[in-house]
């Protein structure tokens, strides 16, 4: 085991650096508070394989393979997050986890990973070969966010922390049947894409689950097609064309509902004391100069006269842009208390 604690303040950085590029090989660091910075790393080994537990303050790396993607040493790892929110991409596809979420990497392309606070995560790694014969897919899914909120991920997220815990007094007869029941809960988690076939027997289901976890998500500004297409366990392209079927992109249905979302807040006498540009951010905008351009265009008005004046009755609204995918409305009623 590594900590920062057992090291000079001014020799952290390096002593840190030093430490993981023994486990990450050939990566780029960055670190947003490098005064402030402290962190450990732990190594553990379950059944002959690498269990490492990553814990600092906030920071950012690039990560360039050491081995080729066609190599037999080629490996994947198993992400656990334990604490704070992080953020990984590769090649084009992001998953943003929460603690108890899980992804996937493929060790053999490049990734990044970046954090914006305090931050624990639990690596697991296996050989690639290993990886796709017990999950039994010909093609491995690309950054797939498991959740730990509810259902199947639950059980990984207990079973990865206690494969860490209990890595030391394991036996190796043990630690390999825990390996072997972690593989079959993760197989139960991603596998769904490889059994879900043609997808387009399934579509009504698939879009009612990706509006279910849009709704559910809608206040994270990140919120895309990347993520949510991840967590219905489909491919973008796919998802994509779920949503032609509301005669809408997926990035205007988050707007429009985020927009619905916005409006009603504005209305409600409970909010008052909240300003326009909170209301705004806390539905996932991220600029109040472009709320304000999305609000009028959506409903006629800005939102501080739409606020400020005591409408009454009903008010006839010319939409530039439709809310498409939703109840179409050629008018609506302002509900302020006179």
């Amino acid at each position: 085991m590594f900590s920062t604690d057992l090291v000079p303040i001014a020799d952290r950085l390096d002593a840190w650096l030093c430490n993981a590029r023994q486990i990450c090989g050939d990566c780029r660091f960055e670190f947003p508070r490098r005064q402030a910075f402290h962190g450990s790393i732990e190594r553990r080994s379950v059944a002959g394989l690498e269990l490492t537990c990553f814990s600092s303050t906030p920071v950012s790396f690039a990560k360039f393979p050491a081995e080729a993607a066609n190599s037999i040493g080629r490996s994947c790892i198993v992400i656990t997050q334990l604490q704070g929110v992080r953020r990984y991409s590769q090649e084009g596809t992001t998953a943003v986890l929460k603690p108890g979420d899980s992804t996937l990497i493929d060790s053999g392309r490049p990734w990044s990973s970046n954090c914006a606070g305090e931050c624990s995560r639990l690596y697991l790694r296996l050989p690639r070969w290993l990886m796709e014969n017990r999950l039994r897919l010909a093609n491995l899914p690309l950054l797939p966010r498991i959740s730990g909120a509810s259902g199947l991920g639950v059980t990984l997220f207990r079973l990865a922390t206690s494969l860490y815990q209990e890595a030391q007094v394991l036996t190796l007869e043990e630690g390999a049947a825990a390996v072997e029941a972690y593989l079959e809960i993760l197989r139960g988690c991603v596998g769904h894409r490889e059994r879900l076939g043609d997808e387009s027997s399934h579509c009504p289901e698939l879009l009612s689950r990706a509006e279910q976890f849009i709704e559910a998500h809608l206040t994270e500004p990140a919120l895309g097609p990347n993520e949510i297409a991840n967590a219905v366990g489909i491919s973008v392209r796919h998802l994509h064309r779920l949503f032609l079927q509301r005669e809408s992109t997926v990035t205007e249905y988050i707007r429009a509902r985020r927009l619905e979302r916005c409006q009603k807040d504005l209305c409600d006498p409970r909010f008052a004391d909240r300003s326009i540009t909170d209301i705004a951010f806390f539905w996932g905008f991220s600029d109040s100069a472009h709320f304000s351009r999305c609000f009028k265009r959506r409903f006629g008005v800005s939102p501080r006269l739409f606020r400020s004046h005591p409408w009454s009755g009903t008010w006839d609204v010319d939409y530039s842009e439709p809310p498409r995918g939703l109840a179409e409305k050629s008018n609506f009623r302002l509900l302020y208390p006179n």
